[in-house]
């Protein structure tokens, strides 16, 4: 009997194992994706359905249905998630201590927080503190102190990040109802309602510069609300409350806010850049008067006066003159003889808001503008390529 042994190929006896293996790979794979889908799918249903739980309190918030109490009501229950307390540490004697506290909205779901740049300046730590008490470290993304606007940021679970709904100041008349939700004297989540009391105010900021097309409101505006959000009749943020007028530090019936409209053009490069350009013409001076009128034989008491021109600037690079002669105006010296700026791209410029408005909210650096100004008695155009502001000098 003839026995007859055959060896196999052992590279051949492998090949299973190797299908196998790669089997069982691409099963968990598709396992670890399908997971993920699901828990993606499952957030994004979430958010579909807080959403349209949203729209339907909106519309009838729209509706007008209820009474007063009823909508106002509403009103801060969709907005209370949205508003956050921050306190601002800084080192004393005794290591961090509390310099500052204010109030913030949740502006997007990567966890940027818009807040006032006074808030937070020359912070050594920044806390956040949400509706459900929890309390995280925030990061300084970018600032601004020429809208005293700033975004910080946290890391958070996305069940806290209500981001809020942004809507169109431009449309805000005198007389509708506001509301501010804020954390006044640290009294957190606190509301306030009122009317607009006027549009297009302005507002002193750093470097001797102004906030232009400020919101004016009677809602108790006070200490702590900084930063907070100013709501509409839809519990849209049409602004972030920022100061008061007051005495005694103390709302006196005057509050203000940063209008939603310039939050949309400044907070998208401070996420972006840490910081946003304003348009820079380089000039100073005085809004003309019935007796700066007179002393130049002007024919009507508008426009702006330009006293002075700031070196290698703008103004100065397209010719723009400055005062020449000092005479005696109203009981003070005053630089005349400058030119006098009556139109910026066909748009009546009556005063220095006039001006400033159009710089801050129709341009950008780097554009072109043409200025009309009255130079000895003769109508000039004078093109200008607009600059980027300077930083404030610090003090």
């Amino acid at each position: 009997m003839k026995w007859c042994l055959h060896m196999s190929d052992p590279s051949m006896s492998r090949v299973p194992l190797y299908i196998a293996a790669t089997s069982l790979i691409v099963l968990l794979v598709l396992a670890g994706l399908s997971t993920f889908v699901y828990i993606q799918t499952q957030s994004e249903l979430s958010d579909i359905r807080e959403r349209m739980t949203e729209l339907q309190s909106r519309i009838e918030l729209i509706g007008g249905s209820g009474s007063d109490g009823i909508r106002d009501q509403k009103v801060y229950s969709l907005t209370e998630k949205s508003v956050v307390q921050i306190l601002n540490r800084q080192m004393g004697l005794d290591g961090l201590e509390p310099a500052a506290s204010g109030s913030g909205f949740i502006y997007d779901k990567k966890g940027n927080i818009i807040t006032n740049n006074h808030v937070i300046e020359e912070a050594e730590t920044i806390e956040v503190t949400f509706l459900d008490g929890e309390t995280v470290k925030a990061v300084l993304i970018g600032t601004d102190p020429y809208s005293d606007l700033a975004v910080l940021k946290v890391e958070t679970s996305q069940e806290r990040l209500k981001q809020v709904t942004l809507g169109n100041s431009s449309e805000l008349l005198v007389g509708d109802t506001i509301y501010a939700v804020g954390a006044p004297f640290g009294l957190s989540w606190s509301l306030t309602k009122g009317v607009v009391s006027q549009i297009g105010r302005t507002l002193p900021t750093s470097g001797g510069y102004s906030v232009v097309g400020v919101i004016q409101v009677d809602a108790a505006i006070n200490p702590g609300n900084s930063g907070g959000p100013l709501l509409n009749s839809l519990a849209e943020v049409v602004g972030v409350n920022t100061a008061i007028q007051s005495e005694t530090g103390m709302f006196s019936g005057v509050g203000f806010a940063i209008p939603a409209v310039l939050i949309q053009k400044v907070v998208p490069s401070l996420i972006e850049k840490g910081h946003y350009d304003h348009s820079w013409v380089g000039i100073a001076g005085s809004d003309v008067t019935p007796s700066i009128a007179e002393k130049m034989d002007l024919l009507e008491s508008r426009g702006f006066l330009v006293i002075s021109v700031v070196e290698d600037s703008p103004a100065e690079r397209a010719g723009i003159q400055s005062g020449n002669t000092t005479e005696v105006v109203d009981g003070r010296n005053m630089t005349l003889g400058g030119d006098v700026i009556t139109h910026i791209d066909n748009k009546t410029v009556r005063k220095l808001e006039d001006l400033l408005a159009y710089l801050e909210y129709r341009t950008e650096p780097g554009e072109r503008i043409i200025l009309r100004v009255i130079r000895d008695g003769q109508i000039l155009d004078i093109e200008v390529t607009l600059g980027v502001r300077p930083p404030p000098q610090s003090e």
